[in-house]
């Protein structure tokens, strides 16, 4: 096969490089950021179970960078045709497919591992000020913003790929 014909029959291959690399960056961004914050709760249940409840709330925090590329690499597979169907791509569409993965991936792969720092630090500040868990909580949402960024520009730029 040259190289023209692989990039001819080559779509499909770029299209489901993207959807893993949605799915496989944020997750593991949302695995090290959970992780994180997990290790940090579990040291103050250790002594307060009873702040299971706030130290939850923030544990679950960097997780969403996992889920938004979930989605992303899901959309991708339904709208190429990989579930439920068959769709012929050319290299073209397959690259902007791979593209419109990126930001999500890339987006949750670091957000979600500077959330997990933040909210060890919240952690830290609800083990000692447990009446003022929402600040902790504010602060861990801030580096969710960037996440959606790239949720959002994801979501656009793979629903308007012809």
């Amino acid at each position: 096969m040259t190289f023209s014909d692989f990039l001819t029959n080559s779509g499909m291959f770029f299209a489901v490089l993207g959807a893993a690399i949605a799915i496989v960056l944020s997750g593991i961004g949302s695995a090290k950021g959970v992780g994180m914050a997990s290790q940090a709760a579990s040291g103050v249940l250790t002594e307060d179970p009873s702040k299971f409840g706030k130290m939850l709330v923030l544990q679950l925090l960097p997780g969403t960078q996992g889920l938004y590329g979930f989605v992303v690499g899901f959309l991708v597979l339904v709208m190429t045709g990989i579930l439920g169907g068959t769709t012929e791509l050319g290299a073209t569409q397959g690259l902007l497919y791979l593209a419109a993965c990126c930001p999500v991936g890339f987006g949750g792969l670091f957000s979600a591992i500077a959330q997990g720092k933040v909210v060890v630090s919240g952690i830290s500040f609800v083990a000692k000020h447990p009446e003022k868990s929402g600040l902790a909580i504010v602060s861990a949402t801030l580096v969710e913003l960037y996440a959606l960024l790239g949720f959002v520009v994801s979501i656009l730029a793979v629903l308007f790929i012809k």
